[in-house]
């Protein structure tokens, strides 16, 4: 649902107006809340922060907060800055390429979403050394197949993984989480790729099983 106190924001006469209000279109057919943050149109899920809507004066783009998270399969995502951690931009040059590239945006969205709700948080550069828990190294060790999947996943997906494993409290809620995705890895799919087959951004999943 639109936010009527981001109506001045996107009914502005100014450069990538129309770009700007195709991206909010688009961005609010996923469900998320549209809320004014820091004069920006900010899009949430319970009460988390996103991504934004927003240009500078070259283009118009998405930030995703958390877009380090992200598998980026099309390879278009950009840091904000040389410094920027988790961050990252989807830029837009002009309303047609929003228009394009609007499959590419909602999967995006929907990875982002699926991660939020699973709690899988970004990892800072200096501690991306992953450091499994003792529930998953007991997995390793009594099933050596699983380890085999485990370890030919991209180093992106074991970290998807780990980072969920490990964000459980107790050690039986890990052990269960790693079940119930063992099946999962030994298909050797990632942790936001799609298992029902309906996607069209293969591998990821782009919420076409809401739909089924």
């Amino acid at each position: 649902m639109m936010n009527e106190l981001l109506n001045d924001f996107f009914e502005k006469d100014r450069k990538w107006q129309d770009e700007l209000n195709e991206l909010r279109k688009i961005v609010l057919e996923t469900g998320l809340i549209e809320e004014l943050k820091w004069k920006q149109p900010c899009y949430t899920l319970d009460g988390t922060n996103l991504l934004i809507v927003s240009s500078f004066k070259d283009f118009a783009f998405v930030s995703f907060l958390n877009g380090s998270l992200l598998a980026d399969t099309e390879s278009i995502l950009v840091k904000p800055g040389e410094n920027s951690q988790f961050s990252r931009l989807m830029r837009f040059y002009n309303v047609d390429e929003v228009k394009k590239l609007k499959p590419t945006l909602l999967a995006y969205i929907y990875e982002a979403i699926e991660a939020q709700k699973v709690g899988i948080k970004p990892v800072a550069e200096k501690d991306k050394v992953l450091e499994f828990p003792e529930e998953l190294l007991s997995k390793f060790s009594s099933d050596i197949q699983f380890k085999t999947a485990f370890e030919a996943l991209t180093p992106g997906r074991q970290r998807a993984y780990n980072i969920y494993f490990t964000g459980a409290k107790s050690s039986k809620a890990r052990a269960s989480r790693i079940e119930s995705y063992t099946e999962r890895i030994m298909n050797g799919k990632g942790f936001n790729d799609c298992i029902c087959g309906f996607s069209k951004r293969m591998p990821n999943c782009d919420g076409s099983h809401k739909y089924l």
